[in-house]
């Protein structure tokens, strides 16, 4: 698989923008973020409900 440079990744977002448009594609990067950040705080919670439920066996 060829690697992707600067300039390669450059004219991809150009290419980006120019179809969806700048407001769409921080609306995209905005909800990438969020569902990013809702993973992780799944991920938290859901070793600490496991951690509990260890405490709670022994």
């Amino acid at each position: 698989m060829p690697h992707l440079g600067p300039t390669e990744l450059l004219i991809i977002l150009v290419i980006v923008v120019l179809l969806f448009g700048v407001g769409r594609v921080s609306k995209i990067g905005g909800e990438l973020g969020s569902a990013v950040a809702n993973f992780r705080k799944g991920l938290e919670e859901g070793a600490k409900k496991d951690k509990t439920e260890d405490e709670t066996k022994a």
